[in-house]
């Protein structure tokens, strides 16, 4: 599928939408970043087979593993977009697969693991 960066980007935003904003202000050290793909040494390092990839990535300290002397750079969610595209061709399942791994990404800062994530239906 083909569409435009600020396309790609207005799915991302619309993704950071379904999050409330009482939860979305405690965002604030967060960093929405897209990104074209995944090196291959994130993904070995990751352990994702060779013919698999991800959509989205948070790198940080989940708000729930934070002391009170907790200071840091910001955390960072990023959004892969080629893979994105590449697995899905219909515009409103790229949409739901946008906002899927966005608000994935985001429980992950807000500590929710990957079992709790799939029991919420955003695995």
């Amino acid at each position: 599928m083909q569409i435009s960066a600020s396309q790609f980007e207005k799915l991302v935003d619309e993704g950071l939408e379904l999050i409330p904003g009482e939860i979305r202000r405690f965002m604030e050290n967060v960093q929405i970043v897209i990104e074209d793909h995944p090196s291959d040494d994130l993904l070995d390092d990751l352990g994702v087979p060779e013919d698999e990839t991800i959509y989205g990535l948070y790198e940080g300290t989940p708000l729930t593993e934070r002391t009170s002397d907790y200071c840091a750079f910001p955390d960072r969610i990023i959004i892969y977009r080629r893979p994105l595209l590449e697995d899905f061709d219909a515009p409103e399942e790229l949409r739901r697969e946008v906002a899927r791994t966005v608000v994935h990404e985001v429980g992950h800062h807000f500590g929710i693991d990957e079992e709790r994530l799939a029991e919420l239906g955003w695995d």
